[in-house]
């Protein structure tokens, strides 16, 4: 784990000179009403690279206080999610803001006995017009917001007990309706739903707002600072009230940070849903999206995705992240890691002529070539191959060292052979390239001396593997997708921007006939075409991870 500074380190290095004893503790709280993204993966970085620098204690907690959109599939993937990313279960617990149901009850009947909260009878609608939006102008007062103590703890005992219909009222903390602060204009922090809950039943018909319940879970599990995003810092004064209007002896400290902006990338979690509710995408775990489970199918390593989101750095300036530095890291990794297997993606048919027809000869070739600590693998000439049809060129462009008539080639491992002869389809396509092979060439350079200046790679046509390779690109074709066109709502219009070309199915592709005892997230340096890793939801499938190369440098 990197140590470099940061401003949240900052902050609770200065909370420590104040406090020795003080035992840090952060959470991550999501809410389960999707998956996980890689901007979720920078919060989760956050907060358990923290804890575990100062030696303390990360918790997991869902924010499951909203079950109109929540459903345990949700909460599955994402323990899976966190368990794949950190390697281990969060050390401070596991927790569910549902739990807490029964104490912000408490806490609620408490500030109304104070008088610091009040039952509502307005409409959304009408909190929302009389409320405003303007800083400067200050919000209407609720006609309701005199009620009496004993008429407030009425209503909202009745309001739990089931006796009024949903949006009817709500309960409302009595704060400041001129504060500039939109978010102190008496915020409402109870409402009515009638429905059921994934972990309550129908235990419950009112639930208690995000930004009540949430500083009430974090001072109650101990939590010393509540790291979360740069949109909740207006949010930090009604957090800070909570807390010191419940009275809790230690106060969690809540400080803000960016989110994670990524190019050609789009991380809202509704706009996620409609992708993968209307078919555009192949579910949750679709390798073009941000999400964490499809980065995991597509063959990222939770070490590449915190790597990036650690050298995408900690701040409070929002900033958009080169999706190609995401790319960078896996491709570092995997350059080191990834064992060498061909696989030739558009095939083209090779005869070489002059070998007889059962001909048979094994080539050792190395896993690894700059690790020989990797081993080999034997792969097996034969008198029919297969060839990428990009390394092959009737009329070749200038400086072409690949494949061409009376032109030759070597064969990666194998010999050097001459194109002599081209048969073609009807339609006048290439169907079977005729060569010979320089049979005393082996493996080695030409007895003559003469200089072969390219290399291609090939499989026995035999023994060849017939796979399936999908080619991901980036789902979406402009660069920064806060710049998206909207429509007269204000709504981006995201679909305008999708990538026709996002996945490339080469569905026939043949590869070396190890590759068939591949398992289920095993990645590999295809030769000269990228990192590849086994799919987890298709058989005899690919996924290309990354390419070989790319001019970005961080």
């Amino acid at each position: 784990m990197e140590e470099s500074s940061n401003f949240i380190f900052d902050i609770i290095d200065e909370d420590l000179r104040d406090d020795p004893n003080l035992k840090i503790h952060t959470r991550f709280p999501p809410e389960p009403n999707g998956y996980l993204h890689i901007g979720s993966a920078k919060a989760i970085m956050i907060n358990f690279d923290t804890a575990k620098k100062y030696g303390g204690l990360f918790n997991l907690r869902y924010d499951d206080t909203n079950p109109t959109k929540e459903d345990v599939e949700y909460v599955d993937s994402i323990l899976e999610d966190i368990q794949w990313l950190i390697g281990e279960k969060p050390n401070g617990g596991i927790f569910y803001g549902s739990d807490y149901f029964p104490l912000c009850f408490e806490y609620a009947v408490k500030l109304i006995k104070e008088g610091k909260a009040y039952v509502c009878d307005l409409s959304k609608e009408d909190v929302i017009e009389y409320k405003g939006t303007d800083r400067a102008e200050a919000s209407r007062v609720s006609p309701y917001r005199d009620r009496s103590v004993e008429e407030n703890l009425d209503l909202f005992y009745r309001m739990k007990n089931g006796e009024f219909p949903e949006g009817s009222h709500t309960l409302r903390a009595k704060i400041d309706p001129t504060s500039p602060n939109t978010y102190l204009r008496d915020p409402i922090i109870y409402r009515i739903k009638y429905c059921h809950h994934h972990r309550q039943g129908d235990e419950w018909c009112i639930y208690p707002m995000y930004d009540f319940a949430h500083p009430i879970q974090d001072a109650t599990e101990g939590i010393t600072h509540s790291l979360c995003s740069l949109e909740f810092e207006n949010h930090r004064p009604l957090y800070e009230w909570v807390v010191n209007n419940i009275g809790f002896e230690k106060k969690p400290k809540q400080r803000e940070f960016a989110r994670l902006n990524v190019t050609n990338t789009v991380m809202s979690k509704r706009y996620l849903r409609y992708l993968v509710e209307n078919g555009i995408v192949d579910g949750w775990d679709d390798p073009r999206l941000p999400t964490i489970h499809a980065l995991r199918r597509r063959g990222y390593t939770p070490t590449s995705i915190m790597t990036f989101v650690r050298n995408a750095g900690i701040s409070k300036s929002d900033n958009l992240v080169d999706i190609r530095m995401l790319e960078a890291c896996i491709r570092d990794e995997l350059n080191e890691t990834a064992p060498r297997r061909v696989c030739v993606v558009n095939p083209v048919k090779v005869v070489i002529d002059n070998l007889p027809k059962d001909f048979e000869e094994n080539f050792e070739l190395p896993n690894h070539p700059q690790h020989p600590e990797m081993g080999t693998r034997s792969v097996c000439f034969t008198k029919e191959l297969y060839i990428d049809a990009d390394d092959f060129s009737e009329v070749p462009p200038p400086k072409f060292f690949r494949m061409k008539p009376e032109g030759e080639v070597r064969l990666m491992g194998a010999y050097i052979v001459r194109c002599n002869e081209v048969e073609h389809n009807e339609d006048g396509s290439v169907k079977v390239i005729h060569c010979t092979a320089d049979l005393e060439s082996g493996n080695g350079n030409p007895a003559d001396g003469r200089k072969i200046k390219g290399t291609i790679h090939w499989v026995s046509a035999k023994y060849a593997e017939d796979v399936t390779v999908k080619l991901y690109d980036k789902l979406f074709t402009l660069e920064n997708m806060a710049d998206a066109e909207t429509d007269a709502e204000g709504h981006a219009l995201y679909n305008n921007y999708l990538n026709p070309d996002s996945l490339i199915t080469a569905e026939h592709a043949k590869a070396e006939p190890s590759l068939k005892n591949a398992k289920v997230g095993d990645r590999f340096q295809f030769v000269r075409t990228g990192y590849f890793c086994k799919d987890s939801k298709y058989e005899n499938t690919f996924n290309r991870i990354v390419s070989l190369k790319d001019s970005f440098k961080a």
